[in-house]
This record gives C-alpha cells, structure tokens and sequence, in this order.
C-alpha cells in the first residue's frame, strides 16, 4: 500500500524511514476526511441514525458517492461545519475551521464548559451521553463524571 501511495504522489517514504503524507497527500487525506463527516451528518440528519450508529456506515458510503452527490448531501444539509460529534467537517478547499475547546478531564473539578466535540470512539460512551442528555451545546461541570467520560468530551471554558 506505501508503494501504490508513493506511486501516486500521496506519501514521501525512504526504505525503513517514516512515512510522510506529500501536499497531494494531506489534500486527499482532508478530501476523504470531509466525505466521511459529511455522510455521518447526513445519516443522523436524514435517516434518524443515533450518533453511536453512523461511523461505520460512514465508512461505507464515503467511498461509493460521486462528487456530485456529495455536493448534493452538503448543499441540503445547509453546509455544516460540524459533524455529529462535534468534528469540524473540512471545506471544499480543504480549510478546516478547530474550535477553541479543551478536553474537560483537564479542567478545574468546579469548573464549567460548553461540549464542542465528543470522541465517537467508544459508542457505548456515547450511548450513555445521549441517555443523559448531553450533546453538542449542552453545558457540563467537569468534576461531575467520571473521567473515562470526562477524556471523551472537549468544551469551551465557561466564565
């Protein structure tokens, strides 16, 4: 696969060195990376999918949409900037808007913050989450889960 990469311009490698994604490469990355976010919010957002369910369907789709139904998917969605998770989707350009946000594990116990992104690694995570009513908005103490939780989620610092 670094071959078939190198060949085709997305990756700098030296034999046994690092490997390396070229401008061509990050693009592609950033490409693919958009794809994936956008059909993750498409899926909740048109199908009713649980955010828990969507990453591995995702998966799929990302690679059978044609440019143009993408295009479609993102001008019905209103072009979102976030995905489900919180996940800043890139631009056509390739421009990718990070939130200002912190991981909340690493806050002061009384602290607040506002959730900006939540990890969808762990969907048992997020299943619980959403049991509890907290997504994307809602305002959470740090101290107040435990840190397992607490690691999965980033906020904007509340005053």
């Amino acid at each position: 696969m670094v071959k078939k990469l190198v060949a085709a311009g997305h990756v700098a490698h030296a034999p046994y060195g690092a490997v390396r994604l070229t401008d061509s490469g990050r693009g592609e990355a950033l490409r693919m990376v958009r794809r994936h976010r956008l059909v993750e919010t498409w899926l909740v957002r048109q199908f009713g999918y649980d955010w828990d369910e969507v990453h591995d369907e995702a998966e799929v789709l990302e690679h059978t949409l044609s440019d143009r139904l993408l295009a479609a998917i993102d001008d019905q969605l209103g072009h979102p900037s976030r995905d489900p998770h919180g996940d800043p989707i890139p631009a056509p350009d390739g421009t990718v808007e990070i939130p200002d946000a912190v991981s909340l594990s690493t806050l002061d116990p009384l602290a607040r913050g506002r959730v900006a992104r939540i990890s969808d690694r762990d969907p048992d995570v997020l299943r619980a989450l959403a049991a509890a009513g907290v997504g994307l908005g809602s305002e959470l103490q740090a101290g107040a889960l435990p840190t397992p939780i607490a690691e999965a989620i980033w906020v904007t610092p509340l005053a």
